[in-house]
């Protein structure tokens, strides 16, 4: 299974107001482990960016000011995400933006079928506890101290983490290097093999309930179906 921890940066947080995207970063998972595999470009919004928005991922329109324009990087980036899941932090906030951009350049929106919402999931997991991504990287012990200031490519790389142990808990091999994965599937298989009990249990059957089904099944002709087993299979 394919997914794509996802973040963006914007210069504000309305869409329908003109906000626009200057960054997007993706991790990709496969069955819930990074694969080494990333997205991540800035984007001119071919607007100012704000204040109050510099101040919260440090990224200047000076510095946006040669970067690609979302036209030039929207093929890109959806062939980077393909048919795959978009695991996102308050998922409605950057598919919003997303979409808007899709939007202008003629292009399809992607569908919410295709979009997971983390803050949902650590909403209905721990009620009534804050959820933001810091606040889950302190619940679940993961470091978050390069975050000085939102990154689209950090963020996700967070993300990831934090989803992980949001759906379970962090697996053995959890690496951002695909030669370091053990893949979900293996892990389980590992936990689920049966070991041999040391003792047998005992039988629950009494002696007489014994002899009754043997008198039963030899009452049967030697072509019952019993006969087939060796005693003791049965």
């Amino acid at each position: 299974m394919r997914e794509i921890a996802f973040d963006t940066e914007t210069t504000g947080l309305d869409p329908r107001n003109g906000d626009r995207l200057v960054e997007i970063g993706g991790v990709e998972l496969i069955n819930h482990v990074p694969t080494g595999r990333t997205y991540h470009v800035y984007i001119n919004p071919e607007r100012d960016v704000p204040i109050e928005a510099f101040n919260v991922h440090g990224l200047s329109s000076e510095f946006l000011a040669d970067k690609p324009k979302f036209a030039e990087v929207a093929q890109e980036f959806l062939e980077f995400v393909g048919d795959a899941v978009l695991v996102i932090h308050n998922a409605s906030f950057d598919m919003g933006f997303i979409n808007m951009e899709l939007a202008r350049v003629g292009m399809g929106p992607i569908p919410p079928a295709q979009v997971l919402d983390t803050l949902a999931i650590a909403r209905r997991k721990h009620p009534g506890s804050p959820a933001s991504l810091d606040a889950l990287c302190s619940r679940y012990g993961i470091d978050n101290s390069r975050r000085t200031k939102h990154g689209a490519l950090l963020d996700s790389e967070i993300l990831a983490e934090v989803y992980i142990e949001l759906i379970g808990g962090k697996q053995a091999g959890l690496a951002f290097s695909a030669e370091e994965e053990t893949t979900t599937v293996e892990v389980v298989q590992q936990r689920s093999r049966a070991l041999p009990r040391p003792v047998p249990l005992p039988a629950r059957l009494s002696a007489a309930e014994i002899e009754a089904h043997a008198a039963f099944v030899s009452g049967m002709g030697d072509k019952a179906l019993w006969k087939r087993y060796e005693p003791g299979e049965a």
